[in-house]
């Protein structure tokens, strides 16, 4: 874990841990962190939220969490790939497979071109 520049206190660590392990609510990680129940609780814990430190630690496990499940995640999209019943779907994960592979395919543009044109128009 980081050293912040600023030390979160017990409560701090909680709410971020407990936004960050379940995706509740602010108000239910504030009641599960240990702040008092109701409005009360909900604003302080939205308060302490906005604190540069407790953001950067909310980063930081936010960071940890998604790197613990990345594996998870990349397993499932090959599984799609292989076997998934609609053959978009096996497209789709195919397709983003390979561009975490970096085999994107070219992103398709159009492209003009200035130059002299001239029209001559005979009418006789």
């Amino acid at each position: 874990m980081e050293v912040t520049a600023r030390k979160l206190t017990k409560k701090q660590t909680a709410l971020v841990d407990t936004l960050v392990a379940t995706g509740c609510s602010i108000t239910q990680a504030a009641v599960d962190a240990g702040y008092a129940k109701g409005d009360a609780g909900r604003v302080t814990a939205s308060k302490a939220l906005k604190l540069p430190h407790v953001q950067q630690y909310m980063m930081q496990r936010v960071g940890e969490s998604i790197g613990l499940n990345a594996t998870t995640a990349a397993a499932k999209v090959l599984q799609l790939a292989q076997g998934a019943k609609s053959e978009y779907v096996q497209l789709e994960a195919s397709k983003d497979i390979l561009d975490r592979a970096g085999y994107k395919a070219a992103d398709k543009h159009m492209h003009l071109h200035a130059g002299d044109i001239q029209v001559s128009i005979d009418l006789s």
